[in-house]
């Protein structure tokens, strides 16, 4: 199997066999054209749509190992690549807010009254700039508190899924989105555990050292758990590896490790890590706008294109039992209308049990 910096290697000779002959000779020439390709992406083959709405949580309980960087740049390269795409600030620190440059300050409408108060998310969901077709529901810092205040809430861990479902169910089929990526924080508390609920796919960022492997194992086996009490659907279908540093033996250990053990299912793109994915939250930007040239950029576009691809022969959602023999919703409700698909069973609200 090629190891990643064979691949990152391979992508730079591809880049550069493209342009031999040409007058882009030079190492900064060839950063213009990746920039061109980036910031052009309209008028290239845009991604292919998943076959059903992909509702995908980014999870992973340590820190700094790329789940907001992740979420912020692949929600960026599918909206530049003609999918529509939200992006859901699960984490209290707002970091993915930030990097799409949306307001989040006290007071802002976001995703915590979606999750505590009486808001739909249609009304906290809040255009960007970076494309269009990206839109982001924001995190304040109330979020801090909403775990506490969801102690003593009816279905506490379905609250972000209803909220999730009511809004595609609000929206025209032309204007739903094909993505929802929900960036959680780094804990396996209530808030990531209604990410889970919500989701029907966990995408797994692991940076390449060893600690970023130890909590794994407890993730995992908290994603079982969720599949066997709360949502049978939900699955881990994708792992992509960060910050990869081709100077280190120890960063190839790493990738080689998670390829034996998860196989198909980690992506072939790998990120390296780049300064410019580190600066670019500081202008809020993703650094597919900040700077689209860098490799850091190219390396999230070429993931979320595998990424995609990777979406157009997922089967429709089956139904499942609902836990406590509580009746399923009616097909559909997060895929697209002409299918079959169904969601995982979610309890009815107090008003329906009445």
């Amino acid at each position: 199997m090629t190891d990643p910096g064979q691949r990152l290697r391979s992508s730079l000779a591809a880049d550069q066999a493209a342009s031999s002959g040409t007058e882009f000779d030079s190492p900064i020439a060839m950063e213009a054209l990746r920039a061109t390709r980036v910031l052009h992406a309209a008028d290239q083959e845009p991604f292919p749509a998943p076959g059903r709405i992909r509702v995908v949580t980014i999870a992973n309980q340590k820190g700094g190992v790329g789940k907001t960087t992740s979420a912020v740049n692949l929600g960026v390269a599918l909206a530049l690549y003609g999918l529509r795409t939200l992006v859901i600030d699960l984490d209290p620190q707002g970091n993915a807010s930030t990097a799409l440059g949306v307001e989040h300050s006290v007071g802002t409408p976001s995703v915590y009254d979606a999750l505590v108060g009486d808001s739909s998310l249609s009304e906290v969901v809040h255009p960007t700039t970076a494309s269009p077709l990206l839109s982001c529901v924001p995190a304040t810092i109330d979020l801090a508190g909403a775990e506490i205040e969801l102690v003593s809430v009816v279905a506490r861990e379905y609250r972000l899924r209803r909220s999730i479902e009511a809004y595609l169910h609000s929206l025209p089929v032309e204007r739903r989105p094909h993505y929802v990526l929900i960036d959680c924080p780094p804990s396996l508390g209530l808030l990531t555990l209604n990410a889970l609920v919500a989701g029907d796919e966990v995408l797994i960022p692991i940076q390449c050292e060893y600690y970023a492997l130890e909590g794994l194992g407890q993730l995992l086996n908290n994603i079982d758990l969720v599949r066997q009490h709360l949502n049978p659907g939900i699955a881990v279908r994708t792992i992509l590896l960060t910050m990869y540093d081709g100077r280190t033996k120890l960063a190839d250990q790493v990738a080689e490790e998670v390829r034996n053990h998860f196989g198909d299912l980690v992506l072939d793109a790998v990120i390296p890590r780049n300064v410019r994915v580190s600066e670019a939250p500081g202008y809020g930007q993703s650094v597919l706008t900040y700077d689209p040239g860098s490799r850091g950029s190219t390396s999230y576009v070429d993931a979320a294109r595998e990424f995609a691809h990777r979406g157009v022969a997922l089967p429709p959602l089956t139904s499942h039992p609902a836990p406590g023999g509580i009746a399923a919703p009616p097909a559909g409700a997060l895929g697209f209308p002409d299918t079959d698909a169904a969601t995982v069973p979610v309890p009815p609200s107090p008003e329906e049990r009445a």
